[in-house]
């Protein structure tokens, strides 16, 4: 159920239309516009039943990368716009990077980053409403990197208190850490509850240790 809207985003505007299931995307990456998408199936994992393969557990425990909080958030969105090998297009326009970076210095939008020194090598960034984490893009430069943002991502949420992760559209690849696809109407029941209810996305501090984070994830692993 898209709609378009002039190319640049309106914060205010862009925070109201998540609260009610929407979210923007662009065509192409060239694109100065962008459209306004609330899709039939919502793609969501709920962190209560969120879990991780075993291969990227023990990836996980053995830390190949450091993992940092929202010290690079320009970077990990520039590289999610990026084109691949494998992707030559985008849906992230000059638009979208620049709401999402205001909404980061406003400390709404946050980046889960992988690196290897001073290398950026994987990432993921989304934003937070309440309880809810919606989840809008990840890269990888290295086997593994976005999976392990991913991974530290459902610790820290599920250590503060978060009921899910909007993946916005379902996708096999997510399938792997308990994405499932529900109805709008469904979503909207628990986006209406997830926003009324404070969650704290720092309740583990900034690095959490490995042992903390696998911890988390065993839980309901």
């Amino acid at each position: 159920m898209p709609r378009d809207s002039a190319s640049s985003i309106a914060l205010d505007e862009l925070i109201k239309a998540y609260t009610l299931g929407y979210f923007p995307m662009a065509r192409a990456r060239e694109d100065e516009n962008v459209v306004w998408v609330l899709p039939e199936e919502r793609g969501v994992i709920p962190l209560g039943a969120a879990h991780i393969p075993r291969r990227l557990m023990r990836t996980v425990k053995v830390a190949p990368f450091e993992v940092r909080i929202n010290t690079a958030f320009p970077a990990v969105i520039a590289a999610c716009a990026d084109e691949t090998p494998t992707r030559t297009d985008t849906w992230i326009n000059d638009a979208i990077v620049e709401a999402y970076t205001e909404l980061y210095f406003r400390g709404l939008a946050h980046s889960v980053e992988c690196w290897r020194g001073e290398t950026l090598v994987g990432g993921l960034y989304g934003l937070t409403l309440g309880a809810a984490f919606c989840g809008e893009s990840m890269f990888s430069r290295e086997r593994d990197a976005s999976k392990v943002a991913m991974a530290h991502l459902i610790a820290r949420l599920k250590l503060g208190g978060f009921d899910f992760i909007d993946a916005q559209f379902y996708n096999e690849h997510l399938e792997q850490f308990g994405l499932i696809g529900i109805p709008n109407e469904t979503y909207q029941e628990q986006l209406k509850a997830a926003l009324v209810k404070e969650a704290d996305f720092f309740a583990a501090g900034n690095q959490p240790s490995t042992a903390r984070v696998v911890q988390s994830i065993t839980q309901t692993s």
